[in-house]
């Protein structure tokens, strides 16, 4: 068998395969009451099988080039991945649960269902929550200051995964744990949220050949989330989902098209390239910024369609 075919055939296979089995090995974790050790064991698996496959099957080789925003991407996800969500979800949770023990929020969370049935609306629940915090990252202003540190990268890869602004990401955990809260859901389920949320974040960044056919219809995937980057706005403000897409399917901003989605990514607005600059740029105002940068422009708004 020749090696296209085999890349072929994997091309089909190395989406469900790594998802499933980095989910199957926490799962197993969680069940014998150590899913932080499995989880992180599943996660660096999959760092290194994406790092890989992206030298020997990317689905854009001009991203192979690099940015000069490595340490920048990595900064921000420990920034953001690393601090907010281990406050929120270890910390915060914890007392939010017991502040609200016996309330239950609306006390419409199936109990007795099985767990794969909790875990999977959990996500359903949790994305009306994702989705609506993206969306406003690009149709408010105020929050786009923040959202523009991801949409900032001109290439996608496993490594700009995490790379978002912690206010940002702040705004996101927040709404997807209310969420979880009002319809009384119990708190480890924010964890198996997170988990799911982690798995396909990396997946849906990755710069692999994939296909996907009608997998495209239920998670957000490499293929849908290339066109949410796109410059062209008709195309990037689309596919706001983090994980599942029924929200967009229901709210009309679903985006898939039968031409390849564009290699030459980003935005228009202005990021400065250091990261601590990228951290304050949402907070100042336009006389520092022009101070700090002298190339910086000033647009007025520009992710609203014209």
């Amino acid at each position: 068998m020749s090696e296209e075919r085999i890349k072929y055939i994997l091309s089909w296979v190395l989406w469900p395969a790594l998802f499933i089995g980095c989910m199957s090995f926490t799962t197993y974790g969680f069940l014998n009451d150590n899913p932080i050790l499995y989880f992180n064991i599943a996660y660096v698996f999959m760092i290194i099988a994406l790092w890989r496959l992206e030298i020997w099957m990317p689905h854009e080789r001009e991203w192979h080039k690099p940015d000069g925003q490595n340490i920048a991407s990595i900064l921000h996800t420990l920034s953001s991945k690393g601090t907010v969500q281990s406050l929120l979800i270890y910390s915060t949770a914890i007392g939010l649960a017991d502040i609200l023990e016996g309330s239950k929020g609306l006390g419409l969370w199936p109990d007795a269902w099985p767990l794969w049935m909790q875990v999977c609306l959990a996500v359903v629940v949790s994305e009306f929550g994702l989705y609506w915090a993206h969306r406003a990252g690009h149709e408010v202003p105020l929050i786009w200051r923040f959202h523009a540190v991801h949409h900032s990268v001109e290439k996608l890869w496993f490594l700009n995964t995490g790379r978002f602004h912690f206010v940002d990401s702040l705004i996101s955990i927040v709404l997807a744990m209310v969420m979880l809260m009002i319809v009384g859901a119990p708190m480890d389920m924010m964890m198996w949220v997170s988990a799911v949320t982690a798995f396909l974040g990396m997946l849906t960044h990755c710069n692999v050949e994939m296909r996907f056919g009608w997998l495209n219809y239920i998670f957000n995937t490499p293929g849908l989330h290339r066109w949410h980057h796109s410059k062209d706005l008709k195309e990037g403000n689309r596919n706001y989902g983090e994980n599942v897409m029924v929200w967009d399917l229901l709210f009309g901003t679903y985006y898939d098209a039968d031409y390849r989605p564009p290699a030459d990514i980003g935005m228009k607005d202005y990021m400065p390239k250091a990261f601590w600059k990228q951290i304050l740029w949402p907070f100042l105002p336009v006389s520092i910024k022009q101070r700090l940068e002298p190339d910086f422009v000033h647009l007025p708004f520009i992710r609203e369609e014209k």
